[in-house]
């Protein structure tokens, strides 16, 4: 009769540490989809962004003059904030953003078509964005900003 109740006991540990292996590997899966839900979210967000932008640069260079646009941007991107950036070189401009409130190198990065300078950053929170643009003779500027 003693010789059995170890097995027991042995049984139920094993049981024990396949359990726990299980639901950390189930919990590190469950993170892992909704860091990519969160970072297509923040993708949408910044194609938002870039069609607005095509948008208005088409209507100020067609106009020759400035264009103002006010973009409903959510709160959170999932439980997260984030922030979004224009950004250019010598021959092209894109819209960058990441997950957080300070502005980081990051991969997600939607290129906007034409030659413009584009500058600004829109953090995350309570206010609007607003994007700006201006035809100055030949140069085309494109603006990010927080309105309150």
């Amino acid at each position: 009769m003693p010789s059995i109740i170890p097995s027991y006991v042995y049984t139920f540990f094993a049981l024990s540490i396949v359990g726990t292996l299980l639901i950390c590997t189930f919990s590190a899966f469950a993170v892992s989809v909704k860091q990519d839900v969160e970072a297509e979210q923040l993708i949408n967000l910044l194609e938002y962004v870039a069609a607005e932008s095509c948008e208005i640069i088409s209507t100020a260079t067609t106009n020759n003059s400035t264009a103002t646009v006010r973009l409903l941007l959510p709160c959170h991107v999932g439980e997260k904030g984030y922030w979004i950036q224009l950004r250019n070189d010598s021959s092209s401009a894109w819209i960058e953003g990441g997950l957080g409130t300070t502005p980081v190198q990051t991969s997600l990065t939607v290129f906007v078509p034409g030659l413009v300078a584009a500058s600004g950053l829109y953090t995350s929170g309570y206010g609007f964005a607003e994007l700006e643009c201006q035809v100055q003779g030949t140069v085309t500027f494109l603006n990010l900003s927080e309105v309150s």
